[in-house]
């Protein structure tokens, strides 16, 4: 499977897993699980390309698990706008989180905070370099650093998903400073 293959491929899983497996004729359960073999019917590919996109994603957008009956399935770690309790249970967080932005962004963002817009959470990344990568996906990119261990300690709760993002609710300008 070529790069663009696969980067194509990746993104309408993703598509699919987050935002919308109806149009696939999949229902995601309760935790945002659907069988392997029906996604793969689904979307009219091989377990072999599944693999190589699940292996290759360097984001590690998706979560591969068998169950004791042998069954495999799969979910999005994080990300999606469709009804989901992924079970992430409260954590700890960092003293500091990361969030990537366009430039555009940062007026709305210091008047309003971090919002998880359609998602079910804010992400933040946990280091700059991460953070810059995000942002730049969609312009000019600004990095704002997040005082989690202050925002933290008025009772605000992290989750930390499976592949490293950290999600919260929502992140007060106050806890924002702009690092770029």
């Amino acid at each position: 499977m070529t790069d663009n293959n696969q980067i194509r491929l990746s993104r309408r899983l993703s598509y699919v897993l987050r935002h919308d497996p109806a149009s696939v004729g999949l229902t995601l359960d309760a935790q945002g699980w659907v069988r392997v073999d029906a996604l793969l019917k689904a979307v009219r590919i091989t377990r072999a390309q599944l693999d190589t996109v699940v292996a290759n994603d360097n984001k590690q957008r998706y979560r591969v698990r068998v169950a004791t009956d042998g069954i495999a399935w799969i979910r999005a770690s994080q990300g999606h706008s469709v009804p989901v309790d992924l079970g992430l249970d409260p954590a700890d967080p960092p003293a500091e989180l990361f969030h990537g932005t366009p430039r555009r962004n940062v007026a709305a963002i210091f008047a309003d905070g971090l919002r998880p817009g359609q998602r079910h959470h804010v992400h933040l990344s946990p280091d700059v370099a991460t953070a810059h990568a995000v942002g730049r996906r969609r312009g000019d990119e600004v990095v704002l650093r997040v005082d989690a261990a202050a925002l933290s300690a008025t009772g605000a709760l992290f989750y930390r998903s499976d592949n490293g993002v950290w999600l919260t609710d929502h992140v007060p300008p106050t806890y924002l400073t702009q690092l770029s």
